[in-house]
Formats: structure tokens, C-alpha cells, sequence
């Protein structure tokens, strides 16, 4: 490649000089690119025509070839400008659980807004095995939600804190009087939970009062968690700020616990082969404004 760009630099100067101007170089340096490159050709390239160089023949004959070449291989190594979104095509696959309830709308309207020619698939983590594992495997471009123990290829980037709210349906006796750890113990319980787990931290909590409560129910959202508690007396646990838009189509009633719950730190991971992609950068972008527009509503 040195020689090569060397190669061009000459046959565009015709001269030793213009060449090591050109390049950077002092003069005796490109005078031994230049004895590099006629043992490579096996032509003299330059050759003395009074007190001027003239190009040989064959190097009339590279010269075109030589600076595509030169031209080309400067472009492989040129970051890429930003996409058009305008003319993007493509299908974005976001691992995104409940966060697809809650971001879903807004950046569908956002992409499509700017690039209607992209599309978004939301898939909910496999139970058997973990996010990372899918982005490295290439079987998603991003995962928005909490993500731990990622591993040193995949990028991980915070994006806002949610607490946690309990959920009931209007009317529901919880939401008159004071809310005490008690009251809301003894109530029956609905767990979201992609791997049907019917304990969690709130348990641990309870416990540490002494109490204990019933959940009569395990589904795999926050999503469908919320239809269940629309229509029974069960108390839902939701993040606050990914539900809050659900909540308030489903006319619920998100409701302070009475107990001190460990907050969810919602980020968004991608594996590092797409950090200088930029399609993919323009949709990390796109999630950065959808998440600023929740959090600040």
C-alpha cells in the first residue's frame, strides 16, 4: 500500500520532488520508494529528459489504474458518513420484554418518521439463556432493559433508573386509606416473571417484617401482568416510568409500596461489531430521544 500510494504520487507529480512534497517525505526517501517500486514493475517509471522526468510508457499506462486503486483503498479506511434514513432499508430486531410496551409506539413513530423503510422486530429474551448471548450470536442489534453481567464485547450503555410501583384496578380496596405493609401482604398478588418465578425481592422485603404474601398468579410480562390485575383484585408490581402509559390506557392505579424495593437500571447493550455501524448508530440515537421523551414527560 505504501508503495502504491507512493507509486501514485509520482506519476501524478512526474517528478521525485512534487512526489516528496506530496507525501510528506524528504526527497532521498521518495527517491528510494521510487527504486522500490521499478525493481517491483521492473520499469523505470521516471526517467531524465533534459533537465525535466517524463513518465515511460508503462507508467502512462498505470497511471489511471494506480489512482483508483489509491482512491479505493483510501475510501476502506474512511469512517462512513451518517445514513440517509430516508433511503435506510432495514430490520432491526430488539430484544425488549415489557420495554416493548413502553417504548414500543413512540420509537416506531420516530423511525418510521424519518426512515419508513425500517423495520423493528421485539422478541422477549429466551428464558434458557441470556441476552448477551443473542447479540453475539447476531440473532438481535440491541437489548433495552436490564442488562447484567454482560460480557467485554457487548457494549452497555445506561439509560434511565425506574422504580417500582404496585398496580391495582380502580376502585380496588388498596386505594382508599393508608397503603401499610400489612394491607398490602394480605392482598392476593400477580408476579410477572419470564421464568414463572413466584418470589422475588419484594418476598425478601416482606420477610424482613415479618410478613408474607400470597401471588396467585405467574405470567411472563408486566404487559400481560396488567391486563390480569383490569380485570381480578390482584396487585401488580410494575417499573414505574416503562408502565406509567400503560397504566394510564388501562384506566389502573399505580400505588407507592409500603416497602423499600431495589430500584431497575434500564439500559441498552449492543455488541461491539455494530459500534461504527452507522444504521445502527442512527437507531441507538432513536432510542436515546424515545427514552428523553418518557423520562422528562
Amino acid at each position: 500500500m505504501n508503495l502504491l500510494t507512493a507509486l501514485d504520487a509520482l506519476l501524478e507529480e512526474g517528478s521525485v520532488g512534487g512526489a516528496a512534497r506530496r507525501l510528506h517525505l524528504s526527497e532521498p526517501a521518495a527517491s528510494r520508494a521510487l527504486g522500490r517500486i521499478r525493481t517491483a514493475i521492473g520499469d523505470p517509471i521516471l526517467v531524465r529528459a533534459g533537465r525535466q522526468m517524463v513518465l515511460t510508457p508503462r507508467a502512462q499506462e498505470l497511471r489511471t489504474e494506480v489512482h483508483a486503486l489509491v482512491e479505493r483503498a483510501r475510501a476502506v479506511f474512511t469512517p462512513p458518513g451518517p445514513p440517509d434514513p430516508g433511503t435506510l432499508r432495514r430490520v432491526f430486531t430488539v430484544l425488549a420484554d415489557d420495554v416493548a410496551t413502553a417504548l414500543g409506539p413512540e420509537l416506531l413513530a420516530r423511525v418510521r418518521g424519518e426512515a419508513p423503510g425500517v423495520s423493528l422486530r421485539f422478541l422477549g429474551e429466551d428464558p434458557a439463556s441470556d441476552g448477551s448471548s443473542q447479540l453475539r450470536d447476531g440473532q438481535a442489534d440491541l437489548d433495552i432493559g436490564v442488562v447484567q453481567d454482560a460480557p467485554p464485547e457487548i457494549v452497555v450503555e445506561p439509560l434511565f433508573t425506574d422504580r417500582m410501583a404496585a398496580v391495582v384496578r380502580a376502585g380496588h380496596p388498596l386505594t382508599s386509606g393508608r397503603l401499610t405493609p400489612e394491607r398490602y401482604a394480605a392482598a392476593a398478588h400477580v408476579s410477572a416473571s419470564r421464568r414463572g418465578k413466584l418470589t422475588g425481592p419484594i418476598d425478601d422485603a416482606l420477610a424482613e417484617l415479618g410478613l408474607s404474601r400470597q401471588v396467585a398468579l405467574a405470567v411472563p410480562t408486566f404487559g400481560a401482568a396488567l391486563i390480569v390485575v383490569a380485570r381480578t383484585d390482584l396487585v401488580g408490581l410494575m417499573p414505574a416510568l416503562l408502565g406509567s402509559r400503560a397504566v394510564e390506557a388501562l384506566g389502573l392505579v399505580a400505588l407507592d409500596p409500603p416497602i423499600d424495593l431495589p430500584s431497575k437500571e434500564i439500559a441498552m447493550a449492543w455488541h461491539q461489531r455494530y459500534e461504527a455501524d452507522g444504521a445502527h448508530a442512527w437507531l441507538r440515537s432513536q432510542v436515546r430521544s424515545t427514552v428523553a421523551t418518557l423520562t422528562t414527560a
